[in-house]
């Protein structure tokens, strides 16, 4: 690292043998409408988030049911400064396509979703399919109805030439960013990783880059130190993709280091002797060639399966009454979707291996729609389903998965809440109530 912008050898590691740790949230606004009662005393603002809080120790969060319920996203405090590069280069008020790439486990699909209006379409992609099942976990939790999660190769998105209006590529790294934090990645660290690393980075933006529409922004990041993978790779992607760097604005108090790549791009690099979070690199890159997307007529393209009119009027009683969504039916599976985002679903569908779309509401019976989880915890459930508050006791036994019997309680399907946040489903029988809370993410410890 000798010679890396910004690189002090004798702070740098004086600030990892202290075994000082950062602690960091980021709240969901769509959840949570004022943050007094969330945080503890001593928590202070990400100075370059508008979402983000610094906690002043580490509480355990799986006995916390906020956590549970998606009120916030525990994410390392630099990462957080993709808000930044978002809203300094792209209009977050228009209708927009989004791809964050390399999706899992989350942090950065569900910042960029809390930025979008909700007529703008995000694809979350994973490519390793065994860490699918965390991403989705947290989008669901999180509870947008505008996110598509996928299980791609990035060479794959080629189908989609010219259709997104921002790609981002936080890429697989060697990692050093993260020795504060994590003290085993030391042991994984070698030059010849880095070197690795970099061939797979190149390899993934050359894929990819083909997605990105002309006038489109790519934000690339690493948690890596390694000047291979971070500036090597602007001058790269200029040189080989002839993309086009771009500044941001910094405040002085942030101490984040500005660099410069020999073909005119700006990097900008974090340290954790110069502020409170772990090392990470991020640029924001504009693509001046391609076009604008235009469909293959050639492409089949299968066509979402409708409701009928009794069906759809059933299953939007579930639903708040301003939101203006569509229903489809996937095998036996009800899923609703932004009626502006409709359209896009066969054409992802043709072109992507689609592990999500929407919501899925849950199953129609003869009798009655039969809800599922993500419906509970979505923004779009409507404020006339039974609610039953239940304590923070009451709370962690749900989360168990354990039986709860919450007093007043109606028979039939009810949402159970923590501090006015939705949990998850019983359904109240007569002698007992049924836990609908998903069994593969029940809390399997005890606290204490």
């Amino acid at each position: 690292m000798n010679g890396v912008a910004g690189f002090d050898a004798a702070a740098f590691a004086a600030v990892h043998a202290s075994g000082r740790q950062v602690t960091s949230i980021r709240v969901n606004p769509g959840k949570v409408g004022g943050v007094g009662a969330l945080l503890p005393v001593g928590a202070s603002r990400v100075p370059w988030s508008s979402m983000g809080y610094y906690l002043p120790e580490r509480p355990s969060f799986t006995f916390d049911p906020l956590f549970h319920g998606g009120a916030y996203y525990v994410q390392e405090a630099s990462s957080m400064f993709l808000e930044q590069a978002l809203r300094q280069t792209v209009d977050l008020w228009r209708p927009l396509r989004v791809l964050d790439l390399c999706a899992a486990p989350g942090g950065k699909s569900t910042l960029i979703q809390s930025l979008l209006n909700a007529e703008s379409l995000l694809v979350s992609n994973e490519v390793i399919r065994t860490r699918v099942h965390i991403l989705e976990e947290n989008m669901i939790k999180w509870g947008g109805g505008n996110g598509f999660i996928t299980s791609n190769d990035p060479q794959d998105f080629r189908r989609l030439e010219n259709y997104f209006d921002v790609i981002v590529v936080d890429a697989p790294c060697s990692g050093s960013g993260l020795f504060r934090r994590e003290p085993e990645a030391i042991e994984e660290w070698s030059l010849d990783n880095v070197r690795l690393c970099q061939q797979r980075q190149q390899r993934i933006l050359a894929d990819v880059w083909p997605a990105l529409r002309q006038d489109g922004m790519l934000i690339y990041s690493t948690c890596s130190y390694s000047r291979e993978e971070d500036e090597d790779i602007l001058d790269w992607m200029t040189k080989d993709l002839q993309a086009v760097g771009c500044r941001l604005d910094l405040s002085a108090e942030w101490n984040i280091v500005e660099t410069a790549g020999a073909g005119g791009t700006y990097g900008y690099r974090f340290y954790p002797d110069k502020l409170d979070g772990e090392g990470f690199f991020i640029a924001c890159l504009r693509k001046v060639d391609g076009g604008e997307y235009s469909a293959p007529a050639s492409r089949k393209k299968t066509v979402p399966e409708k409701l009928s009119r009794a069906e759809e009027a059933r299953v939007r009683e579930w639903v708040r009454p301003d939101e203006a969504v569509a229903f489809f039916r996937h095998q036996e599976q009800i899923n609703a979707l932004p009626e502006s985002l409709i359209a896009e679903l066969p054409l992802l569908q043709s072109a992507c291996y689609l592990k999500r779309a929407g919501v899925p509401m849950g199953k129609l019976s003869a009798k009655e729609l039969i809800p599922g989880h993500d419906l509970a915890v979505s923004m779009l459930i409507g404020s006339s389903i039974p609610v039953v508050a239940l304590s923070r006791e009451q709370a962690l036994l749900y989360l168990r998965k354990e039986e709860v019997h919450p007093e007043g309680a109606a028979p039939g399907w009810s949402l159970v809440a923590y501090e006015g946040l939705n949990l998850g489903w019983i359904k109240v029988l007569p002698r007992r109530s049924n836990n609908y809370y998903p069994k593969e993410w029940r809390i399997l410890k005890r606290e204490g």
